[in-house]
């Protein structure tokens, strides 16, 4: 009989392409999920049920009999009523009743050097892994820098904007940097760690290292386009920034996610784990980058904002 696997969010992102890794290792698979996507072809080959943190008892009983939790639930930001706190009690009830429920294993989804900033989505970050190692069950911590592939948000917006704009805004110098990993190889180490029984707390990064303003001049490059690039003081971005999300209905970039971005945090000091490189990658898929406009507030609320 095959061994069932529990994963939160196997239409999200991150899901999405660990999802069928799993069923390709001859696992049974089970996702709690408040989205479900009839039209994702995962949908008649798992298991789909709610995501109800409210319901201790439906999350014991649909956690019951399984091997090991992937859980990939957290938010972005504070936004309607969604917030970092509700993600860390929730994520507790989650742990727990997979304790409850006799689960072998937790493979957590973390973020890169969560312990480095006291900034509400670090410091739960940091406080959710510390909750995973204290529940007494077999556990892997994954710690990703910066998430590209298809269809992310982060890259993918600059290269929207980097099509329908004249200019694109560098905040301060662009000289900070970032680390891009591609998220098939991101999923493929989620699944190992899985399959895995020692406790294990480990970076997911790529081969390079960006600083940003060569990022943007990358992507640039590889669409062919001539878009010229501003630097700007950081205040003025993040008020450009504001503007954008207002007129797209959605969540652009905040103050702590610009801090973030300036201070280094989607770096890894670990050496890299992943093999491919962002550089190639681009200049073969130019064609898609950026032709649709990814939101974040559609990924996780549903709103048709039909920006093409």
């Amino acid at each position: 009989m095959s061994p069932l696997d529990v994963i939160t969010g196997a239409y999200s992102y991150t899901g999405r392409f660990v999802a069928p890794l799993l069923l390709q290792h001859g696992r049974k698979l089970r996702t709690l999920t408040n989205h479900p996507d009839r039209q994702n072809p995962l949908y008649g080959q798992i298991e789909t049920l709610p995501l109800d943190f409210d319901d201790r008892g439906h999350l014991v009983a649909a956690l019951r009999g399984a091997d090991t939790l992937y859980n990939t639930y957290w938010v972005r930001s504070n936004h309607g009523a969604a917030s970092f706190e509700q993600a860390v009690r929730n994520t507790g009830v989650l742990i727990d009743a997979a304790r409850e429920a006799g689960v072998r294993r937790v493979v957590h989804v973390s973020i890169a050097n969560p312990d480095k900033s006291n900034r509400p989505y670090y410091r739960g970050k940091a406080a959710l892994e510390a909750r995973v190692r204290a529940s007494g069950i077999s556990y892997a911590i994954l710690r990703p820098t910066l998430l590209f592939g298809h269809g992310d948000v982060l890259i993918n917006n600059i290269a929207w904007f980097i099509r329908h704009l004249p200019v694109f805004a560098i905040p301060g110098d662009g000289q900070y940097r970032l680390q891009p990993v591609f998220v098939e190889d991101y999923a493929e180490q989620i699944v190992a760690a899985g399959l895995s029984s020692e406790n294990l707390t480990l970076d997911a990064a790529g081969p390079e290292r960006f600083s940003f303003e060569g990022l943007v001049r990358l992507l640039r490059d590889a669409m062919g386009k001539r878009t010229a690039l501003l630097r700007v003081p950081p205040v003025l971005a993040l008020a450009g920034a504001g503007a954008v999300s207002l007129a797209l209905r959605d969540i652009t970039l905040t103050a702590d996610e610009l801090r973030d971005l300036m201070d280094e945090m989607l770096i890894s000091t670990e050496p890299s784990t992943c093999r491919t490189r962002l550089s190639g990658w681009v200049y073969e898929h130019e064609a898609e980058l950026g032709h649709q406009y990814a939101s974040e507030v559609n990924r996780h609320y549903r709103v048709n904002l039909g920006l093409g």
